[in-house]
């Protein structure tokens, strides 16, 4: 819902503030007082384009400001749309900087503008058919909903088979190509880590000889005559006589036995090492070969052995696919033809029940056209089936209003033929058969007091009275009989200040509100025309 909405140098608007409010919000004035300056700034805040002859001659830019109250988390969002004298714009929304599309995207759905040359979602036929649906109600909802899953299923189950086609059409050479990289690499028979493993034993088979004499060597010294074991052992002899004189040494001795202890493991790993190496240049010769080999394969198929066995794994699978295609293209030709068969049966039922709606729809607004000064016009629809292959979520039928002006015109897209007001009176004849299902919103109503007067215009200010119950309903009118209705009445009024035309915009008071009936109704203010503007203003009350 809008709950304000500022203005300032826009066009002949100099400055205005709108406190709004629920229900409904009449806007009255003389004709060129500037209400279509307000039709602008409200299509500026919902994504439509702007020019630099917007730009009023108080400054260089012109600037709105509105306020909306989300009603699903009770808070207000505030946008803002200024453009410049260059043309440029700025948009904002809740103090971020955003595209024109955005600002759009999010305020665009939450209100509707109705007349001629304005934001109308009635116009668009995808609305139309969102309409329709909403008419329909629960049992073509949970159809609609049956359709879209079949057509997913049909979908993935024609991905699946493409992508299964697209495998068995794989070319020879592919094949090929595969079946070769896989031998290559089995003649070669690479295990995982064997690389890393020839790397690390390359060094000790290239210094066999070396590591077996340095390894004798050092074991000579701790075991041979006079070495480090046995020099040991006499100093351990010596400690043990000392000990039992001096019983500090007793730890001294300990440890020696200790070290002597560790030194004999050594001496033990030493002498099974210097056992086990030996120089082997067969066995180093066949270690380069191997390498050399696994090399060959890493530049050929690699960069590394990692790749190498990625390859070999991807060459199986495409040549195992292979084999198997046939099969999985038939079953998956199977699940498709189902797929499509159930696809059919639930856009059949859909259909029916949009066929059904759809006369339903229609004549209940036919039946209402002449409470709006639309006797003799009539809304028809097209309904046709789609190729399948433009089947969409929203349905296997393209569905469109169409408007017979007169019984002897034939019936065009609404679009196309239907007036400004005719429009407008179209949609309120809508939003009052669907007003207890729609989300609430804020709708704008321009030449909708277009051509008519007397009872229609009482039946077409009730039905706004009706609507504005639901919806947050603000018209632009001539009509008193409107206006006697409103919950909130503004003035629009044009002066000239300084040899300068300004627009205003004024709540009216309530002694104002009388004067401006009695204005709209008869183009005076006098006595008569005052008592008959306060009689109307009364009766709805009464």
């Amino acid at each position: 819902m809008l709950t304000e909405l500022r203005v300032k140098n826009l066009a002949l608007i100099a400055r205005a503030t709108l406190e709004l409010e629920p229900g409904l919000t009449v806007l009255s004035g003389e004709t060129g007082a500037g209400k279509t300056a307000l039709i602008s700034s409200l299509k500026l805040l919902i994504g439509e384009r702007g020019d630099s002859n917007m730009v009023g001659a108080e400054g260089d830019e012109a600037s709105v400001e509105a306020l909306f109250l989300e009603d699903s988390v009770a808070e207000e969002r505030l946008a803002i749309r200024k453009i410049n004298t260059e043309g440029r714009s700025r948009c904002y929304l809740d103090d971020s900087l955003v595209t024109v599309g955005k600002l759009g995207e999010v305020l665009g759905p939450s209100v509707d503008l109705y007349g001629q040359h304005e934001h109308q979602s009635l116009l668009k036929v995808t609305e139309q058919l969102s309409l329709l649906d909403e008419y329909a109600g629960k049992e073509l909802a949970l159809a609609l909903g049956r359709y879209q899953g079949a057509l997913a299923l049909y979908e993935s189950a024609s991905a699946e088979l493409q992508r299964l086609l697209e495998l068995a059409n794989s070319s020879n050479t592919q094949r090929e190509q595969a079946a070769f990289l896989k031998k290559e690499i089995l003649q070669v028979a690479p295990k995982p880590g064997e690389y890393e493993l020839l790397e690390q034993e390359l060094p000790r088979l290239s210094h066999g000889e070396q590591l077996a004499q340095a390894s004798g060597d050092i074991l000579e010294l701790l075991r041979g005559e006079d070495g480090v074991l046995e020099r040991l052992g006499k100093a351990g002899k010596s400690l043990a006589a000392l000990k039992d004189i001096d019983g500090a040494l007793r730890e001294p001795f300990e440890q020696l036995e200790s070290h002597a202890l560790e030194l004999e493991e050594l001496a033990n790993d030493l002498g099974r090492y210097a056992t086990g190496v030996e120089f082997d240049p067969e066995a180093l010769q066949a270690a380069l070969d191997r390498l050399g080999v696994l090399d060959g394969l890493s530049r050929r198929f690699g960069p590394g052995m990692d790749q190498v066995f990625a390859q070999l794994e991807q060459a199986e699978q495409l040549l195992l696919g292979a084999e198997d295609t046939a099969l999985h293209v038939a079953e998956a030709e199977k699940q498709l033809a189902l797929a499509e068969a159930n696809l059919k049966a639930a856009a059949a039922e859909l259909a029916l029940l949009r066929q059904a709606a759809a006369r339903e729809f229609v004549a209940q607004l036919g039946d209402d056209f002449s409470n709006l000064a639309l006797t003799g016009a009539s809304l028809e629809f097209s309904l046709e089936d789609l190729p399948f292959e433009r089947w969409s979520p929203s349905g296997s039928q393209s569905f469109e209003l169409l408007y017979r002006p007169a019984p002897d015109a034939s019936a065009k897209p609404l679009a196309k033929i239907a007036s400004g007001g005719e429009l407008s009176r179209v949609m309120l004849a809508i939003k009052g058969l669907l007003q207890s299902t729609q989300k609430r919103m804020t709708l704008v109503f321009d030449e909708i007091d277009a051509g008519i007067g007397g009872k229609t215009a009482h039946a077409v200010a009730e039905r706004l009275a009706r609507l504005a119950t639901v919806h947050q309903v603000i018209v632009i009118t001539h009509l008193a009989q409107i206006a006697v209705l409103a919950d909130h009445h503004f003035l629009v009024d044009k002066r000239i200040e300084g040899g300068a035309a300004h627009t205003t915009i004024a709540a009216l008071s309530k002694g104002e509100r009388v004067k401006e009936v009695a204005r709209m109704l008869s183009g005076t203010t006098d006595a008569e025309a005052i008592a008959h503007a306060q009689k109307m203003l009364d009766e709805p009350r009464r």
